[in-house]
């Protein structure tokens, strides 16, 4: 077992099945030693989606950083089917991407994005910390409230 892998176990957070598309792209895309894993939106581990709605009107901000945490959970999904199953190969996250579905006067998009962002850093150590952008969005996808994209190096 990897220690990405302990660590998770320690977390008590287990990896489902990662997402397939829905439109026309892919997962993920590996190209050298840099993997780049597609928008994640927060989907449960029963497949269907959670954390419906507008931040700062139906969906609070406790609520937008569990959905958060969840799209990282589902990036990790991808990336552990992209190593093989094998997340040690996992070198470093290189970069976050957060979009958050929030009204316009909304303006903590840094915190909401932290609930991916802290599960990076808690499942990789100090190769968890990234570069990283959070910003607003007038809608997402099927009106989840996050999607988050990741770029990682890879072994």
């Amino acid at each position: 077992m990897s220690t990405i892998e302990q660590r998770l176990e320690e977390l008590g957070v287990s990896l489902p099945e990662p997402a397939t598309p829905v439109a026309n792209y892919v997962g993920y895309v590996i190209t050298g030693n840099l993997l780049f894993v597609s928008g994640q939106v927060p989907f449960g581990p029963d497949g269907k989606v959670q954390y419906q709605g507008v931040v700062g009107k139906s969906v609070s901000i406790e609520d937008a950083q569990k959905a958060a945490r969840l799209c990282a959970i589902n990036i990790l999904a991808q990336a552990k089917a992209a190593c093989g199953g094998d997340l040690g190969k996992i070198r470093r996250c290189v970069k976050l991407g957060g979009f958050v579905n929030a009204v316009p006067e909304f303006e903590q998009h840094p915190q909401v994005i932290n609930g991916a962002s802290d599960l990076m850093v808690g499942v990789l150590g100090d190769a968890g910390k990234h570069a990283r952008f959070a910003v607003g969005a007038g809608s997402l996808p099927i009106n989840v409230s996050v999607e988050i994209d990741a770029v990682f190096e890879i072994a």
